[in-house]
């Protein structure tokens, strides 16, 4: 590999172990900078670190959020002295009632919903406005699908610093609403994801101060997605689980998962056991699962129209990486209806007593649709992420659900409908 002139070990940015912006097509690397894109041959860019000791002992004495891997993330060494929302650690569930249902031996769910906005998102904006702070921007942007528009929203608030959000004007109001009471720049775009994403490029190109955390700082950004993986493993008593389905929108967050696992590997933080990869996402917008299914390498774009806004993403940009990573641990990827996708949500609720996004209910009908299949294997360990919160997709069940009845106000009418529903 070149390391261009100006070796990234001689910046000025302190970034942690994080030692340069490595192109994952040609390998080229260049310092540390806001850059997103190879100069070489136009290729994404990521992090290359040089990782120092890291012990189990050394992170388990951290913080109680993702700041406990700080030394695995390319964040300054000071990050927890800057305000921050804090994310992660949250909890590891045993699903052994929704394994029974689904016919799995050993089921846990991983339940991001405990974040301070409500979805994974609040750990990549966490890593990204560290990365930015100490690149030298101000304002912190995004263009989003929802969960995003909230994290960043929050982050600047807590953080002292103006944001500026772009989102599909057809975005679900909770969303709309649980970004504007942090009081930053909303807009709103006449479009789908692809569309606010293209004009966020825009506008990073023309604002110096603004660091759009998934456009010009997303190499920094998508390491965050990292931490899922570590916290998992973390919980199981440092081990990887033999199987794990991520929902792909992007399909960063799954190509991160299995590059944190990979790591743990290596620094022989975890015994470097085999594991398999799955994707979930919904019919309506299914590019990666189909090109899975075809035998493609490459992912065709697509409209997207389903329920599942959060992973509406027609044009992933990690499309092809997420391919490589199911490919290469032997997993799968595979798509379920709007309905499939509803029915994940309320099977996830009734046995589990967690409330998912739609985002949720495609990882969990996925799973159910892969056991069935065979591509899952039942008897081997598997954990599912629930990367969002149900209270901001309730259009998805609303009209579905409600009350079990309407009585009139007497103790008549309540056995009554009690004993309806045999109780």
């Amino acid at each position: 590999m070149t390391l261009t002139a100006g070796s990234a070990t001689t910046t000025a940015f302190d970034l942690g172990p994080a030692r340069a912006l490595s192109c994952r097509e040609c390998g080229h690397q260049i310092p540390l900078a806001a850059e997103f894109a190879c100069p070489e041959c136009f290729g994404p860019l990521e992090v290359a670190y040089d990782f120092g000791t890291v012990t189990r002992e050394s992170i388990e004495a951290g913080p109680k959020s993702i700041w406990r891997y700080r030394h695995l993330l390319p964040v300054p060494s000071d990050v927890q002295s800057h305000p921050n929302t804090e994310p992660g650690l949250t909890r590891l569930i045993k699903a052994d009632r929704l394994a029974a249902a689904l016919g799995v031996r050993s089921l846990w769910v991983k339940d991001d919903t405990g974040n301070p906005t409500h979805s994974f998102k609040d750990r990549v904006v966490a890593v990204a406005l560290a990365a930015a702070r100490e690149l030298g921007f101000s304002v912190l942007c995004c263009p989003s699908t929802g969960n995003l528009a909230n994290a960043v929203a929050a982050a600047a608030a807590r953080a002292g610093w103006d944001s500026v959000v772009l989102v599909p004007s057809s975005l679900e109001q909770a969303k709309v609403l649980t970004t504007a009471v942090y009081d930053g720049t909303l807009l709103a775009v006449d479009g789908n994801y692809d569309d606010v994403n293209r004009l966020a490029t825009e506008l990073a190109a023309e604002h110096e101060d603004w660091a759009f955390v998934n456009v010009n700082v997303r190499p920094y950004y998508a390491e965050g997605s990292k931490t899922l993986g570590y916290e998992a493993a973390e919980q199981l008593g440092w081990r990887l689980p033999e199987q794990i389905v991520v929902p792909v929108a992007s399909g960063s967050q799954l190509t991160k998962v299995d590059k944190g696992f990979t790591e743990l590997g290596k620094l022989g933080l975890v015994e470097p056991t085999p594991y398999r990869v799955f994707g979930a996402q919904a019919t309506g917008c299914s590019p990666v699962a189909k090109a899975f299914e075809d035998g493609h390498d490459v992912v065709q774009p697509v409209r997207p129209d389903t329920i599942a806004r959060s992973l509406a993403i027609g044009n992933p940009a990690d499309g092809p990486y997420v391919l490589d990573a199911v490919r290469r641990t032997g997993g799968a990827l595979a798509h379920v209806s709007d309905e499939e996708v509803v029915e994940g949500i309320r099977l996830l609720a009734r046995t589990e007593g967690v409330f998912a996004e739609t985002a949720g209910g495609v990882t969990v009908a996925t799973a159910k649709k892969l056991i069935e299949s065979g591509q899952l294997d039942p008897d081997a360990e598997t954990v599912l992420l629930i990367t969002g919160d149900g209270l901001k997709t309730l259009d998805a069940v609303s009209g579905r659900i409600g009350p079990s009845a309407t009585v009139p106000s007497t103790s008549k009418a309540v056995r009554e409908a009690l004993a309806a529903r045999g109780l």
